[in-house]
């Protein structure tokens, strides 16, 4: 490609609405461009580096034994209500009608299609396993899409469908496509983790997530120093530490005028936020419930909507906190609640802990939880790990990262097959649902994460195997002939030895020339300059590297096109 006559428009200026470096890189780079909140044109680049992509995804899962398939993008909601999932997705789904009245949704996922599919075709054990695969357009309507491709509502994904016999040939197919997805990132050029995670709206029971490990990252992850535990903090584990003890005494009500939250209570009160407890009001599927936690910690409101089985979750206001404890937030205690109560299991036999005192404006000191608590007590793990936790599996302690989701696998048992009636016969003439896992990418999501992990103040810093073109030939006196013909040369011997090559023959100053190529993040850029010829060599340098190598001419393309093929 010759960039005069690419479609490539640059931008100095930084987007007002970018804050993270894969979209502000992305719009100044020429990749893509808004045209409504969340949904972006791809431009040439960008469509380059998104078939880049596509193509490992594609190599990876033909060779895992995937079957690529493509459903369509809008789908009855006859199937959604099969499962369910009509009216409990919420509204990250769009929904529509045609011109006869009837209910679409335009998929933000496709296991109800893909299930249909598979019902239709396949009733014997001999057809099985399957893994069917597509990639795909999907659609969320999310409330506040963000950071470019990361948080789009519109965007490319790989989902992944297989249905198997029994539940170990089901964990055979889920093994398969863990260890799948960990060629295709590394072959994306990605340093990631594997992280245990919690299955959300799919539904099912087994499920790792991949993410992308960058300061950026929106999800919060610990992985262990001693062993290869990793998981999102709403899924992991931990060792509860000893009992919490400040101090046997006598239960007493104190004023606390102005206190509104743990923090408020703790400086008040000259204690540590270690030693009170936060209650707070949640309403799960409009009922109220009672959740306490020691006053630093984070609740996982993933983990109480699984325990109280809610379809929606959602704090409490002010009035419905009053409507159900008959004070305002702040004063709620854990002391002769009406409502249910779920407890962190680190408050189990806590003493001298100070909360709400069921009177607005007043805390309780002295509390002694086993004592005056009651014994209706609902005990689970409620919070989120941190940093510094020990361990599920060893003697080790936690730490933290962040991290960008870019894939996710789930083990979903018959969570789909079972209310479709997607069963199959087995040998010995019975009948029963298949065993299903399912695995998504997000493709566009890939192409944000590899900026995030890999760029300057310059510009990106593409991973060869996905950069919109391996290498940049900039020929910089455009006026000189004889510049402009080795430029021409070396673009064309290239292009002859397979490598994917661009030839910035734009009448431009070399230093614009130079910042363009940093911008884009072409992996290798090859300048030939007036004095270079006199010399006889080309300056060759890595975009990730500072030194620039002097390269005689005649030795170019075979340096170049080695250099290349040994960072795929």
């Amino acid at each position: 490609m010759r960039l005069s006559k690419a479609f490539v428009p640059t931008k100095k200026e930084v987007p007002a609405d970018a804050q993270v470096a894969s979209h502000i890189y992305m719009i100044r780079g020429g990749f893509i461009r808004k045209i409504a909140a969340g949904i972006y044109n791809f431009l040439p680049l960008g469509r380059r580096v998104i078939r880049k992509i596509e193509n490992i995804i594609r190599e990876e899962m033909d060779n895992a034994g995937a079957l690529e398939v493509l459903m369509p993008a809008a789908s009855p909601s006859e199937l959604w209500q099969e499962t369910g999932r009509w009216d409990k997705f919420g509204p990250q789904m769009l929904r529509f009608k045609d011109r006869k009245g009837s209910d679409f949704c335009f998929g933000p996922t496709h296991e109800e299609v893909i299930v249909d599919m598979v019902r239709r075709e396949i009733t014997s054990y001999r057809d099985l396993p399957i893994n069917l695969y597509q990639i795909q357009t999907k659609f969320r309507d999310e409330m506040r899409p963000r950071a470019g491709l990361m948080r789009s509502r519109e965007f490319i994904m790989k989902d992944a469908y297989s249905f198997d016999i029994d539940e170990e040939a089901a964990n055979l197919s889920y093994d398969n496509m863990y260890e799948t997805y960990k060629r295709i990132f590394t072959r994306c050029g990605l340093e990631f983790r594997p992280v245990e995670a919690d299955t959300g709206a799919i539904g099912g029971s087994r499920s790792h997530e991949f993410q992308v490990l960058a300061k950026s990252g929106e999800d919060a992850i610990v992985a262990c120093d001693s062993c290869d535990y990793a998981a999102n903090v709403e899924q992991a584990d931990f060792k509860t530490g000893a009992a919490l003890d400040f101090g046997a005494g006598e239960l007493k009500r104190v004023p606390t005028p102005g206190v509104k939250s743990a923090s408020d209570a703790a400086k008040q009160l000259q204690v540590p936020e270690s030693a009170v407890i936060k209650t707070l009001i949640y309403l799960a599927d409009d009922k109220p419930v009672a959740v306490a936690l020691r006053g630093d910690r984070e609740l996982n409101e993933v983990a109480l909507k699984k325990i109280t089985g809610a379809t929606q979750l959602f704090l409490a206001r002010q009035g419905q906190v009053k409507k159900a404890t008959g004070v305002l937030p702040g004063a709620v205690s854990p002391i002769g609640l009406s409502i249910p109560l779920y407890m962190d299991k680190e408050l189990e036999n806590a003493k001298g802990m100070v909360a709400g005192g069921g009177e607005d404006e007043t805390h309780y000191k002295g509390v002694d939880v086993a004592r005056d608590c009651g014994s209706e007590i609902i005990w689970r793990t409620l919070r989120v790990a941190e940093p510094g936790d020990a361990c599920p599996k060893c003697s080790g302690k936690l730490e933290g990262f962040k991290g960008i989701e870019v894939g996710h696998v789930f083990s979903l048992g018959t969570v789909y097959s079972k209310p479709m009636k997607c069963d199959v016969l087995t040998a010995d003439e019975t009948s029963h649902p298949m065993e299903m896992g399912c695995y998504g990418i997000g493709v566009t999501r890939i192409a944000a994460a590899a900026i995030e992990q890999n760029h300057d103040d310059g510009g990106i810093q593409w991973p060869v195997a996905i950069a919109p073109y391996e290498v940049a030939v900039l020929p910089l006196q455009m006026k000189d002939d004889a510049v402009v013909a080795e430029g021409e040369r070396i673009y064309q011997e290239l292009l002859a030895s397979g490598v994917d090559v661009i030839l910035d023959d734009r009448f431009d100053r070399p230093g614009a020339k130079f910042k363009d190529a940093d911008l884009v993040g072409y992996p290798l850029r090859v300048a030939i300059g007036g004095r270079g010829l006199k010399e006889g060599i080309a300056e060759v340098k890595w975009r990730n590297e500072s030194e620039v190598q002097k390269i005689p001419l005649a030795d170019v393309v075979d340096f170049v096109s080695k250099g290349i093929a040994n960072a795929k």
